[in-house]
C-alpha cells in the first residue's frame, strides 16, 4: 500500500503532516490503494515559491520547447494507456471502457497542445501615426494552480496542465482527495517527459488548508477550478478580489429534449447513455428529460426498461456498463436528490432504494 507524496520542486515528498485519508477502490471498499497525509500549509508555500521561482527560467524556454515536453508526455500516456485506465478504473470506479476513452481523449488534448507550441503567435497592426510599427505578443502569466475534481482525473488535470506549460507558465497542481493515485502517475509521467525542475508541483489536500494556501497566495497569478458551484463561487471571490484571473467550470443542470418526431430507440439510448454515463458523476449528465406529452408515456417506459436492464457492477469487467458511486458520501447524496425529487411530486418508476441497487449488483456477480 502507498503513501503518496507530494511532488515540490523536482523533488517527491512525502509530507509532515498527521492528517490522513485512505483512498479506497469504490466497487471493492476491502481493496485500499494508498493513503494521503494532507499536505500543511507549509508545503504548499512551498510548492508555490518552487513554481515562483522557476518561472524565469521556464518562460524564456522557447516554446516548442515546452511543446516537445508536453509531446513526449503524450507519448508516455499513449504507451502506458492500458495501466492508466485500469488504475483508474480502480481508483475512481467508472467502466474501463470509459476509463480507456478518458485517457485516448487526455492524449488528444496533450498532442493538440505541443501543436500550439509552434503557433503562440501575436499580430502586426496598422498605426494610425506614421512612421510606427504596432504589434502585440503572447507573454506568460506566471505560476498557475489547477485544481481538479475526482470525476475525470486524468482528462481535467492534463487540460488545464498542459496548456499552461505550452504557454510559458509554471503549475500548482492540487487534485481531488479522493483520487490521488492516477494525479501522481500524471506528473510522473511529465517528469519522465523532462519537465524542468519547478516547473509543475503536485499537492496533495483536501482544499481546506494547503488549497486555501495556494489559491491565496500572491505569487499565482491564475486559477483554474473545476468542481462545485458552492466551491467555485468562493474561489472566484476570493481570487479575484486580488487581481488574477480565475477560470471556473461547475455544476450544471442539463436537459434532453424529445419532441414528438424524434426516433424514440436513439433518444432512450441518447438519453440513458448521458444519463447513466460515469455512473451520473459529471456536470454534463443528463439530469431530466423535456418530453412532449403525445409520446412521454411511450419514452419513459422504454427509458425505465432500459435502466432495469442496465448492468451495473465493478468497472473492470467488461460487461459492466455503470460503475459505482466514487464514494459512500457521493452515494448517499444521490439517494438524497431521489428523495428531493419524490418530495416534490415525483414518481419513482425505479430503483432508488439501496436494497434494490444491492440485489441489482449482486444478481450479476459469478456464483462459487
Amino acid at each position: 500500500m502507498s503513501i503518496y507524496r507530494n511532488f515540490i520542486n523536482g523533488e517527491w515528498v512525502e509530507s509532515e503532516s498527521s492528517r490522513t485519508v485512505e483512498n479506497i477502490n469504490p466497487a471493492n471498499t476491502d481493496d485500499v490503494l494508498g493513503t494521503i497525509r494532507q499536505a500543511t500549509r507549509d508545503e504548499a508555500r512551498r510548492a508555490v515559491e518552487a513554481a515562483s521561482e522557476a518561472f524565469r527560467e521556464w518562460r524564456a524556454t522557447p516554446a516548442p520547447t515546452r511543446g516537445k515536453i508536453v509531446a513526449k508526455a503524450a507519448r508516455l500516456m499513449e504507451d502506458n494507456k492500458e495501466e492508466l485506465s485500469q488504475l483508474l478504473t480502480r481508483e475512481e470506479g467508472k467502466t474501463i471502457a470509459e476509463s480507456r476513452g478518458e485517457l485516448q481523449r487526455s492524449i488528444n488534448v496533450a498532442e493538440f497542445c505541443a501543436g500550439e507550441s509552434r503557433r503562440m503567435n501575436g499580430e502586426t497592426i496598422q498605426s494610425e501615426l506614421p512612421s510606427n510599427f504596432a504589434y502585440t505578443i503572447k507573454q506568460s502569466l506566471g505560476v498557475v494552480a489547477c485544481v481538479t475534481p475526482w470525476n475525470f482525473p486524468v482528462a481535467i488535470p492534463v487540460w488545464k496542465i498542459a496548456p499552461a506549460l505550452v504557454a510559458g507558465n509554471t503549475v500548482v497542481f492540487k487534485p481531488a482527495t479522493l483520487t490521488p493515485a492516477t494525479a501522481v502517475r500524471i506528473v510522473e509521467i511529465f517528469e519522465e517527459a523532462g519537465i524542468h525542475k519547478g516547473v509543475l508541483n503536485l499537492i496533495l489536500d483536501s482544499g481546506s488548508d494547503a488549497g486555501d494556501e495556494i489559491i491565496n497566495h500572491p505569487a499565482v497569478k491564475a486559477v483554474s477550478f473545476t468542481g462545485s458551484n458552492q466551491v467555485g463561487i468562493r474561489l472566484y471571490e476570493e481570487v479575484s478580489r486580488r487581481g488574477a484571473k480565475v477560470q471556473c467550470e461547475m455544476g450544471g443542470k442539463n436537459p434532453v429534449v424529445v419532441l414528438e418526431d424524434a426516433d424514440l430507440d436513439l433518444a432512450v439510448e441518447s438519453t440513458a447513455q448521458g444519463a447513466f454515463g460515469s455512473s451520473g458523476q459529471r456536470c454534463t449528465a443528463t439530469s431530466r428529460a423535456v418530453v412532449v406529452n403525445e409520446i412521454a408515456d411511450e419514452f419513459v417506459s422504454r427509458i425505465v426498461k432500459r435502466a432495469e436492464g442496465m448492468r451495473i457492477g465493478a468497472g473492470n469487467d467488461p460487461a459492466t456498463e455503470m460503475g459505482p458511486s466514487v464514494d459512500e458520501n457521493q452515494f448517499k447524496t444521490v439517494l438524497s436528490y431521489i428523495e428531493i425529487g419524490r418530495e416534490d411530486g415525483a414518481e419513482l418508476k425505479c430503483g432508488g432504494l439501496v436494497f434494490n441497487l444491492l440485489k441489482r449488483c449482486c444478481a450479476h456477480l459469478p456464483l462459487r
